[in-house]
């Protein structure tokens, strides 16, 4: 259409802006119309009036059109730059040609001459009026020259009986074109009405959603403060029990700490079932892809379990089946984390027979391999009414108050979306009084079918020897003597600091090997301490530099290696990765950093 400004000048004020582009996109969209409402015109005209007026008729309203579609095209091209009154007048010029057929018609004295012309005129309205349905005043101006061709009508009527009934046409006429008009504000009206109820509830969708998101985030901060407080004291706890376990200990004694650690083993499992159902539904479960080597894996399954179940007097058996590779592409700790959880429920649930686990691979290619791990157990199985809500979360079989076994019921929920996110999925088969059958379905890639021979990996625990100078940085006064008495048990030698001020201070005053850097703590944080000791230029910029911390959350993580960390570790902390950090960190932080930049690597490669 013209440009509003331009038109509103043009139409003395008349037209609204926003009509005038409304007429415009209503005539592009019939464009192609136009011309088949020609033929027909002319085909009409010929059968009246003859072939030559007809043709010539036809050639001319032809040409009008065309150049009437080309300044249209030109128009809608520059909306806002002055057209003016361009595209009324060549609009109102081609309907003049087209109003010269309702008069070929009438003067032609064919025996159906009268009732042709005003036809075509009453349609040739009723064609203007359409188009520019939401401009009723332009249409007005662009059918005027209909209105000159039944004038030109009328006036060769006067005297005429015909006349007034000629002109009594002109108020039914009228009233059709008001009709029209009016209903098509009326639809077009509802039409906007809903369009804005839509906008009204996409806006208020929208506010839901930042709520929600909100909600989201707040819930996973909530989440990462209660996962500090927890495995804060949690450190204390099962790091004592830890060095506890290393002393000269009555048979009473060590059964009293069993539980303690057991009991403490529950509670940490507890917790990370938690956050991991929390990263599966916000999308942050990370998934890394190293080389695994599958009867490495198969020790890391089983071996908690054989002693569980020796415990409790059932047959613990092992079987592998079809083709298994030596070594795979995966994430050995989300695989273990979805079989252990089944192999843990079949020893739950079993009070008499046995636990059987088989791990089956099927050959696809020779670079892919589709593995079952099936967990059958002697239980006392699965009703089929029960089956819906295995899979829910914060759900159990059992859920009535004095049931046997206790947890969330968050464990094989986690492990199904575990496996559906690694491309895989659980089947479950069961029979009341005979036991079930889980069995993970997941397909992998092979690096070998066969196994390479390989030096033993040194997993000592760097008991003594190294003398490492080791800065660790705790305001926890348990957590701090526990890493103190560890240290000291493995022959490293090490100083103390509350804060990151104090750690800071130490560093510019000592050398040292290694330093521990816990992340929340009073008055300078470890992430802020472990920046500037970057920063600062002195001798332990280079210094390796492990950060602790009791929230598991990966945007933490990421947050320490950003801040200069090397290497990440979660409380309560394992003395055995504690340990392996270690003896890479002799290395320097090359050693580290390189760890770092595989792990991020496999996971680029998994995602």
């Amino acid at each position: 259409m013209v440009g509003s400004d331009g038109f509103a000048k043009g139409m003395d004020g008349a037209q609204a802006p926003g009509e005038a582009a409304q007429a415009l996109t209503a005539i592009l969209q019939t464009h192609y119309l136009r011309y088949l409402i020609i033929v027909s015109w002319a085909l009409g005209l010929i059968a009246t009036v003859g072939l030559a007026h007809g043709l010539l008729w036809f050639v001319a309203t032809l040409a009008a059109g065309a150049l009437r579609g080309e300044v249209e095209k030109r128009v809608s091209q520059s909306v806002g730059n002055g057209w003016g009154m361009v595209f009324p007048a060549v609009a109102t010029g081609t309907t003049a040609v087209w109003a010269v057929a309702p008069l070929l018609a009438w003067f032609s004295h064919a025996p159906f001459g009268r009732e042709l012309a005003i036809a075509l005129l009453i349609s040739g309205y009723v064609l203007v009026f359409a188009q520019l349905r939401s401009s009723p005043r332009q249409a007005l101006l662009i059918s005027s020259p209909y209105g000159a061709a039944a004038a030109i009508i009328a006036v060769s009527l006067i005297g005429d009986p015909v006349f007034w009934p000629f002109v009594a046409l002109a108020p039914f006429t009228a009233a059709s074109l008001f009709v029209l008009v009016t209903m098509t504000m009326l639809r077009e009206e509802r039409i906007r009405a809903f369009q804005e109820h839509q906008a009204h509830l996409i806006e208020e969708l929208g506010a839901a959603r930042d709520k929600a998101d909100a909600a989201n985030e707040a819930k996973s901060n909530f989440l990462g403060v209660i996962s500090h407080e927890l495995r804060t004291p949690m450190n204390g706890v099962l790091g004592a029990a830890q060095l506890l376990s290393a002393t000269r200990l009555e048979g009473a004694q060590r059964e009293y700490l069993a539980i303690i650690r057991n009991s403490g083993d529950n509670l940490l499992s507890l917790l990370n079932d938690i956050l991991d159902m929390t990263k599966i539904e916000a999308g942050r479960m990370n998934f890394e892809t190293v080389d695994v080597n599958l009867e490495d894996l198969h020790r890391r399954i089983v071996g908690p379990f054989e002693a569980q179940a020796e415990a409790k007097g059932l047959e613990f058996i092992t079987e592998f089946e079809g083709d298994i590779p030596a070594v795979v592409r995966g994430d050995p700790l989300r695989v273990c984390q979805v079989v252990q959880n089944l192999l843990s429920n079949a020893i739950k649930f079993t009070d008499q027979g046995a636990v059987r686990f088989v791990a089956r691979g099927r050959r696809i290619s020779e670079r892919r391999v589709a593995f079952e791990f099936a967990v059958t157990d002697s239980g006392a199985g699965i009703s089929e009414s029960d089956m819906g809500q295995l899979f829910q979360p914060f759900t159990q079989v059992d859920a009535s108050s004095t049931r046997r076994f206790g947890g969330t019921g968050l464990g094989l929920t986690i492990s199904r979306r575990l496996a559906n996110i690694m491309g895989g999925e659980i089947f479950v088969t069961s029979k009341l009084g005979e036991g079930s059958t889980f069995t993970f379905a997941v397909e992998g890639e092979v690096v070998a079918w066969r196994g390479a021979e390989t030096t033993a990996a040194d997993d000592a625990d760097m008991a003594g020897g190294d003398a490492m100078e080791v800065l660790v940085v705790e305001d926890h006064p348990v957590n701090r003597m526990i890493l103190e008495a560890w240290m000291g048990s493995t022959g490293r030698r090490t100083s103390t600091a509350e804060n990151g001020h104090e750690a800071i201070e130490a560093a510019f005053e000592q050398q040292f090997d290694l330093i521990i850097m816990d992340v929340n703590m009073p008055i300078m944080d470890g992430l802020t301490a472990t920046r500037l000791i970057r920063e600062g230029g002195g001798a332990n910029a280079e210094t390796p530099i492990i950060v602790l911390s009791a929230s598991a959350r990966n945007e933490d993580h990421e947050a320490g290696l950003a801040a200069g960390a090397d290497a990440y570790l979660n409380k309560p902390i394992d003395f055995r990765s504690l340990s392996a950090l270690m003896g890479h960190a002799k290395g320097g932080r090359g050693a580290l950093r390189r760890l770092v930049a595989q792990a991020a690597e496999s996971e680029a490669a998994a995602a």
